[in-house]
């Protein structure tokens, strides 16, 4: 279910969403408001994204496989169960050393 200004409370499973390429990304809004969104990001194997900064705050919770997010220069692995809190404009890199699914919230910040 994706939906913009979501006029009601709804409820989701995550695990039926996530959906790998063989190669790349997979991204999914589900939800988007006037201050912050919620994406699903499932990455193939061998995947990596340069690093970049965002000019809104960033969560990442990892849902499944394992990578290394570095965040300004610290390596943080990822597996499930990994919160991570990025501020906005943090540089930041990521490599999915397997298939890799995580629940990407961005954030207005004050």
């Amino acid at each position: 279910m994706t939906l913009l200004n979501a006029p009601e409370s709804f409820s989701d499973q995550l695990q039926d969403k996530i959906q790998y390429a063989e190669t790349g990304i997979v991204s999914k809004v589900l939800l988007k408001l006037p201050h912050c969104q919620y994406t699903l990001f499932c990455l193939a194997a061998g995947t990596d994204i340069a690093e970049h900064t965002s000019t809104q705050n960033a969560v990442v919770q990892v849902l499944e496989g394992n990578g290394i997010l570095t965040l300004e220069g610290e390596d943080i692995t990822l597996e499930p169960g990994v919160f991570v809190f990025m501020s906005a404009n943090a540089p930041h890199a990521l490599k999915a050393s397997e298939n890799l699914a995580f629940l990407l919230t961005l954030s207005e910040p004050r």
